[in-house]
């Protein structure tokens, strides 16, 4: 007989933020580690004015997002050679292994809801150092 307790239904406050190795700020939600969850991950996430992440991929596990409020350009591809906007109402997804980043070219913060297949917050996080002066001359295209 298993002495494991019963699944049950949670509620997560989003007011436990904590850096994410991409260099931004997320808000706990569902995860491993905060409900036990074994296959999604779903975050809040908001990008500051002028910000964003480190070139990164997710090792076998696929995101998709929700933007809730402002605009963002995501750079993606093994260069960061390829970029879409995404606004509020708009849903995106990123398949496994994609190297990407997000980068907020407005003034105003952009919000979105991230899920993962992976239940883990940080665990498919894979850093790509070797992108960074690639994802910085992108931008700059972008801006002028």
């Amino acid at each position: 007989m298993s002495t494991s307790p019963e699944p049950t239904c949670r509620v997560i406050r989003a007011a436990d933020p904590y850096d994410g190795k991409q260099g931004l700020t997320y808000f706990r939600g569902v995860a491993a580690e905060t409900v036990g969850a074994k296959g999604i991950c779903m975050h809040l996430v908001t990008v500051p004015p002028g910000g964003r992440a480190k070139a990164h991929l997710h090792e076998r596990h696929e995101t998709a997002l929700y933007v809730l409020s402002g605009e963002a350009v995501t750079l993606f591809g093994d260069r960061l050679q390829h970029h879409m906007i995404t606004r509020a109402g708009d849903i995106a997804y990123i398949p496994a292994g994609v190297p990407h980043l997000p980068v907020n070219l407005s003034d105003q913060p952009t919000s979105a809801v991230i899920a993962r297949t992976d239940p883990n917050e940080q665990e498919s996080v894979v850093l790509l150092p070797d992108l960074e002066a690639l994802a910085d001359a992108a931008i700059a295209r972008l801006r002028a």
